[in-house]
């Protein structure tokens, strides 16, 4: 997964996979999700994204699984 931020058009990009894409969806004006030809996420823009999200807070944190249910 890669997320890389272009302050110049303050547009998030959130690549989660390289898989070709098929198809892109307008979940709204800003935000656009593109699928593989199964149907998966491949990728998702957010256009606006400071006014859409908390750009200036991003953290990420992967918790293991301790394989209980």
């Amino acid at each position: 997964m890669k997320v890389t931020y272009f302050k110049d058009t303050d547009t998030l990009l959130v690549n989660f996979n390289n898989n070709e894409i098929t198809d892109t969806k307008d979940l709204n004006e800003n935000v656009l999700v593109e699928t593989d030809k199964n149907g998966n996420v491949v990728s998702m823009t957010i256009e606006h994204a400071q006014q859409q999200t908390e750009i200036g807070n991003f953290s990420f944190n992967q918790v293991e699984n301790t394989g209980a249910v």
